[in-house]
């Protein structure tokens, strides 16, 4: 229970897309702290306890729901919601922390080359949270986030919550974490924030298409800035953002071409051929971990005609 929030958007209260004439959950003062039940990105149709069946099975109808939406007093066109992050909480089963992984068919930066459905899952200490388990060697350190969050768009209609845009949504940046905070551009009326699809861990690119894909209690609180036009969503960190990968130091593959695209599909590449020589995993295993923990960067855009991008594979997994 959080003491300090002002409102509970209940799990039920949650929606698939946006639309800007969705009713509001809840409607709020600016400075309201709200605490947030988010499902996980598949709706409760993955669990602790399913198979590689239930992959291939997923009503696509039913991904990444988020909750609200929060009606925000005061918010116009052209104002800006600030988004203070504050804890996340596991939601537990049997007293663990639980999330998963999978390779869904047709999905990730390398769906051509991984065309059969795979599945991890995950449980870990909801009060240390301590580093997840994989295998019997594997430690994935733990860094929570909401990977979709953000406002409605003025378009009318339903739209996919799968694409980011400009007023948010599921941008599956990790650096939305705790301590952060995010600005967005308001398009309608009251805003119509929502949030949703928390992730224990995951890597920049999250390169599979999941993460460790976790259901969390997410505390967060809304103001607004007023007369302050924003093209775009940003955000600031309270502090470094990589200090839970860093100990060990990096692997590190690198993709290099005119196409920035298949520069990342290259080095994301190198780094699974690297951990399937070195720790024995099958490749779609190794793709799966990447997506959890390696980073994808854009090391040189300048030097034409040809792009580096590096993939950063953090040694503390295994050491």
């Amino acid at each position: 229970m959080c003491q300090a929030c002002n409102y509970t958007i209940h799990s039920a209260q949650h929606h698939f897309g946006w639309d800007n004439s969705f009713a509001p959950a809840e409607r709020v003062e600016p400075g309201a702290t709200i605490l947030f039940n988010c499902h996980d990105s598949s709706a409760g149709q993955l669990g602790p306890s399913s198979t590689v069946a239930d992959v291939t099975s997923l009503d696509f109808g039913r991904v990444n729901p988020v909750s609200g939406p929060i009606y925000v007093e005061g918010a116009q066109p052209g104002d800006v919601l600030k988004v203070t992050i504050g804890d996340f909480t596991p939601q537990t089963q049997t007293g663990r922390g639980w999330g998963w992984t999978a390779n869904i068919p047709g999905f990730g930066l390398l769906a051509d080359q991984f065309t059969e459905a795979a599945l991890q899952l995950w449980s870990f200490d909801p009060e240390s949270m301590a580093p997840a388990l994989w295998g019997k060697e594997g430690r994935v350190p733990l860094k929570p986030f909401a990977g979709t969050i953000g406002v409605a768009p003025a378009e009318r209609g339903l739209h996919s919550i799968v694409p980011p845009r400009r007023v948010g949504g599921n941008m599956d940046i990790r650096d939305l974490n705790k301590g952060t905070v995010l600005y967005l551009p308001v398009e309608v009326e009251g805003a119509l924030f929502s949030v949703g699809d928390t992730h224990a861990a995951q890597g920049d690119g999250e390169v599979c298409g999941t993460a460790i894909e976790s259901p969390m209690d997410v505390v967060l609180t809304l103001d607004l800035v007023k007369d302050s036009p924003l093209r775009m969503p940003r955000f600031t960190t309270p502090g470094p953002v990589t200090r839970h990968l860093d100990a060990k130091g990096y692997e590190a593959t690198t993709g290099i071409g005119p196409d920035l695209m298949s520069a990342a599909r290259d080095a994301v590449s190198g780094m699974i051929d690297v951990l399937c020589a070195s720790r024995g995993m099958t490749a779609v295993e190794a793709y799966m971990l990447v997506s959890t923990c390696g980073d994808l960067r854009i090391s040189e855009i300048v030097d034409m005609p040809n792009w580096v991008v590096s993939f950063y594979f953090p040694r503390a997994v295994f050491e």
